[in-house]
């Protein structure tokens, strides 16, 4: 049998018999969506988780003031049992020493010559004459507004402040100090977290009173020759910030807190 065809239907049977020899080519992906898409829900995944755990189940502005204030007091509590029970433990520790120092020379003279510097030491109370200084936040005003020019920092008592006192009262020749009523020592480190004071674990508010025993008119002097306390004074003039000095017959308590170092470095010519 014969077939006729035209040249049009020729080429096309020429074209399939061309494409059935040889190999066929594999499609290509387009790289884009195939592989970005899921990187990109990855991503968005990742970042809902991350801010659920960081948020809490909370929204991330909530304001958490108050339980920053509880969690303070939760340290309170802890620090003042702490203090009862350290203080139930040296009271036992010194009974049964007591007792052992009975039966026991060498002990007994142990006893004494710990005794004879605690006065030193700072574990005995004294009283005599020396300077109270006061230093207090700037008042507010009623409408709670700053004066133009001014930041809350300008407002209140820095631990630089603080320190500057402490350590012009050490170097007037200060025998004993005590800062809100607490015996400080040489050791003894002053801190600020905001406008209050952390000593000993224990936080206070102001206005921050320091107690310093010895020579009234040395104490004086010392102050007055202190660049940081001339500063807090000149601040004092520009802000209002509370400054109070006073000479009278003070108290300093016995140290109470632990006397372990934590860290100590030995000073090399």
């Amino acid at each position: 049998m014969e077939y006729t065809t035209g040249a049009a239907s020729w080429q096309k049977v020429l074209r399939r018999a061309v494409a059935g020899l040889l190999p066929r080519r594999p499609r290509q992906r387009r790289p884009g969506w195939s592989v970005g898409v899921p990187l990109i829900a990855a991503a968005a995944g990742l970042l809902f988780t991350t801010t659920a755990t960081t948020a809490g189940g909370t929204a991330l502005r909530e304001d958490r003031r108050p339980q920053l204030n509880q969690l303070i007091e939760e340290r309170r509590q802890q620090v003042a049992a702490s203090e009862q029970r350290a203080a139930s433990l040296r009271q036992e520790v010194e009974e049964r020493t007591d007792a052992l120092a009975e039966q026991d020379g060498p002990i007994k003279a142990q006893q004494d010559r710990a005794a004879g510097t605690r006065e030193a030491a700072g574990f005995t109370a004294l009283t005599g004459s020396g300077v109270t200084v006061e230093l207090n936040d700037a008042p507010r005003r009623s409408d709670q507004r700053l004066p133009e020019g001014v930041s809350n920092d300008d407002l209140v008592v820095h631990q630089q402040d603080v320190q500057a006192v402490v350590n012009a009262l050490w170097a007037g020749g200060a025998e004993a100090m005590s800062i809100m009523n607490v015996r400080v020592l040489a050791t003894s480190a002053v801190r600020c977290v905001g406008n209050t004071l952390l000593l000993h674990g224990r936080v206070y508010s102001p206005p921050f009173k320091i107690v310093a025993i010895g020579d009234p008119a040395a104490l004086q002097k010392a102050l007055a020759d202190s660049q940081g306390v001339r500063l807090f004074k000149d601040a004092v003039d520009h802000y209002q910030l509370g400054y109070q000095e006073n000479v009278s017959t003070v108290t300093v308590p016995a140290f109470e807190d632990s006397t372990a170092l934590r860290s100590a470095k030995v000073l090399r010519d």
